[in-house]
Formats: structure tokens, sequence, C-alpha cells
């Protein structure tokens, strides 16, 4: 049985940067690692999405995490998303019936040595696991629900309106 089902998108977390004028693309999904790693011993699956940056992100893009939340058994679900527009993603999710959705993400590539996203990961679990159904991000140490919710660039951080 799967305690928890992984849907990555993309975003800075999975980014792979080629040069210092910032030309990157987005890699493999890096969350498998960092669970192996970490040694978590959850039941869980990981299905890849897309491979985006947030900011190219589609209604249609939206629509397809939608419905595979919709479709998706597992009444526990966490997704990967790049932070710049893991908010407007979240609000399109609606009514997710009895399920709890987690977003998170990071400011840094997982792949990088100073990195937000082995935390933000491993503080997304935690909140899947205990949370009550609904749709949630988990950031910077923090649980919001995206209706009252941004992102302060300026800060590199989540925070309540």
């Amino acid at each position: 049985m799967t305690d928890i089902k992984i849907f990555t998108t993309g975003g800075t977390i999975d980014k792979i940067y080629f040069d210092a004028a910032s030309e990157f693309q987005i890699g493999e999904p890096q969350i498998g690692g960092v669970l192996a790693q970490a040694g978590v011993s959850l039941n869980y699956r990981i299905e890849s999405l897309m491979r985006k940056d947030s900011l190219e992100l589609s209604t249609a893009d939206r629509e397809q995490i939608r419905q595979a939340i919709q479709a998706e058994a597992c009444p526990r679900i966490l997704i990967t998303h790049g932070t710049d527009t893991m908010i407007e993603t979240a609000r399109h999710l609606g009514d997710c019936g009895a399920r709890t959705v987690v977003f998170t993400g990071a400011m840094q590539p997982a792949r990088f040595h100073v990195t937000d996203a082995i935390f933000n990961i491993g503080f997304a679990l935690g909140v899947v696991s205990s949370q009550p159904p609904g749709v949630y991000i988990a950031m910077n140490g923090r649980v919001f629900d995206p209706a009252a919710a941004h992102k302060n660039r300026a800060a590199q951080r989540f925070e309540p309106d």
C-alpha cells in the first residue's frame, strides 16, 4: 500500500544550471534521491507529470495536475512545483475531496550544495502525513493556505497575506 503519492512538475528544485548566465533546463526529479539518502521508510510512489519552470505552466498544465490528483486513489499527495506560480496552481485545484495535497519546492536547486530543497521536502512529508484533507503549501518551515499566501521574492520566502 502506498502511504504518499508524489507528483513532480519541475521547477527550481529539479533545475540544472549550465553557466553563469543562468542557462538551465529542468532535469530528472530529485525527490527520489533526497528521500533515499534520508532513509525515508514511508511507502511512496513518484510520478513525473512534467518538467517545466513554473513560469511556463499553462492553464492546460494546471488542469493536467488537477486531473492527476483526482484520478489518484492515494489520499495523501505531495507535489514538487516551482515556487513562482505554486500558489496559482494550488488555487486551481479547487476541492480535492478527502485528499491531503501539499505543494513544496525550493529557492535553490536540490543539486546545489546549499539548498532549501532537502528541508522543504522533509517538512512537506510531515505536513502531508499529519494534516486533514485540504490543499496546503509547505515552505520555509510553515504551512500556508494557498488562498491566503504570497511569495515574497525579495525575502525569498512565502508569507501569509
